[in-house]
Parts: structure tokens; C-alpha cells; sequence
């Protein structure tokens, strides 16, 4: 399948960042910078690299979450609801200046990022600075604003905590489920390359499988199961025996049978280690290594802000 990746040299080296995946690998040949269409299966195959070896004074890529509403209260949400959301004016400002920065990969997130009438122009912001755009989102929206994306962002993430209302109702809202599943179906059918994601955790590991044979059965590209973070609301989740070790992680994943022409990943907490947010304060924050805690830089004023490093070396 050919799809759109981000393409930059950093220190010499050839990097692909995977808007769908969110891995950043080294190219095994030359290619030209910016934009471009790759074919994903041999994208795949090249070495992956990890954000902390990729070079160059900013990150390689960014989640940016430029709304804190939501209509569902999910209790692992990573953002905080406590931050001020700035206006379209500033959202716009705020897409520039990550574009500016020279930053592959551009995550939207939120809060819900399909509430924003704008998004469009946001994704379409970043893409004419070179970025890929994803957005990630619990798909309450997505059938209705599925076509609205086309040709404005290069993957869909949609939130998905298990194979059934039963589970991932339990966990975002009755409904959110149905919604989803429905979202999903439309996005496909209108074109977008979409990926589920999975917060993997204890009560529903044992759904990792059915969640795969899902994924394949609706024609999405793969599933990205995301171990657990205790950053924002999931904190409160850190002490109720939900979060499992990168280890115990691996193994859910290793163990899954993954049909052909789907592609699975694991994102540990040690991959999300050092990895950059601009939340909708236009505040920039950082995860530690590995990420079981964020903390607030800066504000992001222009784009040195996003630097890996302040002026005293300091991350």
C-alpha cells in the first residue's frame, strides 16, 4: 500500500517517519525530503530508530492537543483537563510555529481533536510545511466527518479498548463503542488509511487477539497497543493493578497470530520515554524516561521552544 511519510535527513542519516505508526525508521536507500508516497511494506521492514537517536535539536515528532473538551470522560486519558484552550487564532499560530520547527510527525490529539471545525485547515497547515499529520480520536465523530478529512490528514487513529461494547463501553461511555465501529467503517470506505489504537491493561489483555481479528475484519491498516501511562487522568489507575509491566506487555503482543497485511506495534513506556506534547495552552511539555511522568517546559513562542534541550543543556 503506498501512503504518505515524512522524509528529513538528520546528522546524515536518511529518517521515515510513519504518521500511521508513529515509528521513525532510516531509509535503506536515497530518497527525496519532505512529503512523500512510500510503499508501507517496505517502509516496514527498514530499521526502526528511536526518537532519542534520531539527531537534530528538536524532536522528530510531536503529539499536539489543541482542544481539552471531550464528550466522553475516559479515567486513561493522558491530557489534562485543568489547562486553558486557546482560540482558533492561536491554534493556527501554534500549527506554524510546530511546522516551522522542522518536526517529521505531527500527532492531533486532544480532548476530542473531530470537535474542532478547523481541523482541516489545521492538518493542512502542518502538510505545507512537510509535516504528516495523524489524528487520533474516539470516533464518536468520525462517520459524519470522515470525507471531510480526505486530503487533509494522512492517518486516523481511533481509540479502541476492546472488541465489544461490553469492554470498551465500560471504559469511554455507553454508545462510544457503536460509534466507533461505525466511525471506522465510514473513514475506510471513504479512503483514510485508519489504525486502531488499544490502551493495554490488565482487565483487558486477554481481548488482545479478538482486537486484532477485529482490526482485520473492519480493513484497517493495524492496531497500536499503547502500555498504560500514569500521566494525567490515569494516574489515578497507577495503584488499581491495571498497569503492566513492559514485559508482561511484550508478551501479550509477541503471543498474538497477526493476519497478513496487518500491522501490529507495541508502544512501551520506555518507546514513550522523552516524548514531546504541545497541549492547548500552547504549553510545551515532556514526558521522562521512561514516561511515567510529564512535566511543563515552556510556552511555545517560536520554534526553538520545541528544542530537545534548553540553553543550559537542560532537557
Amino acid at each position: 500500500m503506498m501512503r504518505t511519510f515524512g522524509v528529513a535527513v538528520r546528522e546524515g542519516t536518511t529518517l521515515v517517519h510513519d504518521p500511521a505508526t508513529g515509528l521513525t525508521h532510516r531509509a535503506a536507500r536515497t530518497l527525496p525530503l519532505g512529503r512523500l508516497s512510500l510503499d508501507a511494506d517496505e517502509v516496514g521492514r527498514w530499521p526502526v530508530v528511536h526518537p532519542s537517536a534520531c539527531g537534530g535539536v528538536t524532536p522528530v515528532s510531536v503529539c499536539w492537543s489543541p482542544i481539552v473538551r471531550c464528550n466522553l470522560s475516559c479515567p486513561h486519558c493522558l491530557d489534562d483537563k485543568n489547562v486553558r484552550e486557546l482560540g482558533a487564532h492561536d491554534r493556527r499560530r501554534i500549527a506554524r510555529l510546530i511546522g516551522q520547527a522542522g518536526i517529521l510527525g505531527v500527532d492531533i490529539s486532544g480532548g476530542e481533536p473531530l470537535l474542532l471545525g478547523d481541523l482541516a485547515d489545521l492538518a493542512d497547515e502542518l502538510s505545507s510545511a512537510g509535516c504528516v499529520a495523524s489524528v487520533t480520536t474516539n470516533g464518536w465523530h468520525l462517520e459524519r466527518r470522515a470525507a471531510q478529512l480526505v486530503g487533509h490528514v494522512d492517518a486516523v487513529k481511533v481509540s479502541l479498548d476492546g472488541p465489544s461494547a461490553l469492554i470498551h463501553d465500560g471504559w469511554r461511555g455507553k454508545g462510544s463503542f457503536n460509534r466507533a465501529i461505525d466511525g471506522i467503517k465510514g473513514a475506510v470506505a471513504a479512503g483514510l488509511y485508519v489504525r486502531i489504537q488499544t490502551v493495554l491493561m490488565a482487565s483487558n489483555r486477554g481481548f488482545a487477539q479478538d482486537l486484532v481479528r477485529l482490526a482485520h475484519h473492519l480493513g484497517t491498516g493495524g492496531v497500536t497497543f499503547l502500555q498504560m501511562l500514569p500521566i494525567g487522568e490515569a494516574v489515578r489507575l497507577g495503584g488499581d493493578g491495571e498497569m503492566l509491566s513492559d514485559r508482561d506487555a511484550r508478551e501479550v503482543v509477541d503471543a498474538l497470530n497477526v493476519p497478513g497485511g496487518l500491522s501490529v506495534r507495541l508502544r512501551t513506556r520506555a518507546d514513550a520515554g522523552g516524548f514531546t506534547v504541545v497541549r492547548a495552552d500552547g504549553q510545551v511539555w515532556r514526558n521522562d524516561r521512561p514516561a511515567e511522568h510529564i512535566g511543563t517546559l515552556r510556552p511555545l513562542h517560536g520554534p526553538a521552544d520545541l528544542a530537545l534541550t534548553g540553553p543550559d543543556g537542560s532537557a
